[in-house]
């Protein structure tokens, strides 16, 4: 993982820790990597604000808080994404710290970037190095150093245990994700449902994994907003995917399931609990649960395409035309 330790002492140092707000701001992927931290920061500070900014909103609808008191993560995997560019330099112009990271250590984000982090990429076993968890965790640095968050000790262990659950899950998963493909290779529509700090995962695997990797049509559903409207449309025929979380909302999958195993015929679940991450300590154990999902989804997602023949990195109109 890289030096966060440092980078947290420099940006408290910077002004003397009088940090107000700490703001989020990707596209696609990358945004879908920032939702843990986000929700970690909506859901444990107390006088610190936040916000999670898809880049171009940022860059049109400023947040008027922004300024030397706050925080910018910008992250960008080529770290040339035009927009995300833009709003590390629109977060620098209004006074803001800026922390980028990105897999290009020759990355346009890094000129308006305080602190740099290019992170490793490819090896899915090893997922402290993965953005989502170097933001997590400097989230948390953060927190213990503006408020005094009192549950650091928790979570350092919790990412010593990840890489390890995640390796053996990926094997776990290994003859439900080849039956999966087999049953639902035909499918055109997928509806994701998920909860709390995973919510994110759940939008993310369904723009990027199905719509924008696979070409197939696929809706994220909040497990607690799924008897709000979105449980009407539920029959034998739709396909759903529930990534259930270990944690508070919980309960708010479980909720959702019990409807779809009495209404539904074609769920597939994906549940951190059973996966192992029950070895985390229940105090921050669900916050850890989209990077376990992360990896997890990645191989049903691998298996799919073999089975649909349809490349991961194929793509009709991502820069190859003008958009």
């Amino acid at each position: 993982m890289a030096d966060t330790k440092q980078m947290v002492r420099r940006i408290l140092k910077h002004n003397d820790g009088k940090i107000d707000s700490i703001y989020f701001v990707a596209c696609g992927g990358s945004l879908v990597d920032m939702y843990v931290s986000y929700y970690f920061l909506q859901s444990e500070a107390k006088t610190v604000s936040t916000g999670w900014y898809t880049a171009n909103e940022f860059v049109h609808v400023t947040p008027k808080k922004i300024g030397p008191n706050s925080v910018v993560f910008v992250c960008s995997h080529s770290g040339n994404t035009p927009e995300t560019v833009a709003a590390a330099k629109v977060a620098k112009e209004h006074g803001a710290y800026t922390v980028g990271l990105t897999f290009n250590g020759k990355a346009d984000v890094l000129k308006y970037s305080d602190e740099k982090i290019v992170y490793e990429w490819g090896n899915e076993r090893e997922v402290v190095h993965n953005p989502m968890a170097i933001m997590l965790d400097m989230a948390t640095q953060l927190l213990a150093g503006i408020e005094d968050y009192d549950q650091l000790e928790e979570f350092r262990d919790g990412f010593n245990k990840i890489d390890t659950i995640v390796d053996n899950a990926i094997e776990q998963v290994q003859p439900r994700t080849r039956a999966f493909a087999e049953k639902y290779s035909n499918e055109k529509m997928f509806y994701i449902l998920g909860s709390g700090p995973s919510f994110g995962h759940a939008y993310g695997f369904a723009i990027c994994s199905l719509m924008e990797m696979q070409w197939l049509d696929a809706v994220p559903i909040h497990s607690g907003e799924y008897f709000h409207g979105p449980f009407e449309v539920t029959d034998k025929n739709r396909p759903y995917i529930v990534i259930e979380s270990v944690g508070r909302t919980r309960a708010m999958d479980e909720r959702a399931l019990t409807f779809l195993h009495k209404y539904a015929k074609k769920v597939e679940v994906v549940d951190a609990k059973e996966l192992g991450l029950d070895m985390i300590d229940s105090e921050v154990a669900e916050y850890f649960s989209p990077i376990l999902f992360y990896t997890i989804l990645s191989e049903y997602r691998s298996k799919l395409a073999v089975k649909r023949d349809h490349s991961l990195d194929v793509r009709r109109y991502m820069g190859k035309v003008a958009y």
